[in-house]
């Protein structure tokens, strides 16, 4: 018996839950899978969870949340019609990136994720995320803000992400721009 998206999606959550595959999974309070449909046209894509997220299990809850809640809102998108996840899917210490080691060990839960879903759009939220899913180290978040390119078949939406405006007040516009641009980007889609 085959099973659906939504019971693939549930069992890569189980494992991620379980997993013990690097040293993240020591200090964790919970490990963050992700959330949304199984079917969203929109999957977002951030670094690592969080003090909030390791706490609730679930990403983007704390005040970066909150923030993309609202970029999502002003661009008519709910946040419960988007896949939310991370990278990495554990909170490494002190909010620090990712080892490459870590990355590795999470790669076969994040790319099982986009094979389930096929969403239309991956928007990646940072350079971090950026970088790590465009394999290219080199590429700059603040040029490619809200712009699409293609890459290994999937179609990416670099976008700064909503923490860089509660540390930065400079960098508000930026993000409210690069989320314009996805505005326009799924409304000239439909």
């Amino acid at each position: 018996m085959a099973w659906s998206r939504s019971e693939m999606l549930d069992a890569i959550a189980d494992e991620v839950r379980a997993c013990t595959r690097c040293r993240l999974c020591e200090q964790r309070t919970q490990a963050v899978p992700g959330v949304g449909p199984h079917d969203a046209r929109i999957m977002f894509v951030g670094e690592a969870p969080g003090e909030d997220e390791d706490l609730q299990g679930e990403p983007f809850v704390g005040r970066a949340g909150q923030a993309l809640t609202v970029l999502l809102s002003n661009i008519g998108i709910d946040r419960s019609d988007v896949y939310i996840t991370n990278i990495c899917k554990c909170r490494p210490p002190g909010n620090r990136d990712p080892h490459p080691d870590e990355v590795d060990a999470c790669r076969e839960y994040l790319h099982g994720q986009i094979a389930c879903i096929r969403p239309a759009l991956i928007c990646t939220l940072g350079r971090w995320a950026m970088q790590t899913l465009l394999e290219d180290a080199t590429l700059s978040v603040m040029k490619l803000n809200g712009q699409l390119i293609e890459r290994q078949g999937l179609t990416f939406v670099p976008l700064i992400h909503p923490a860089a405006g509660l540390h930065n007040e400079a960098m508000r516009e930026p993000i409210k721009q690069g989320f314009a641009s996805l505005g326009q980007i799924l409304h000239s889609r439909q």
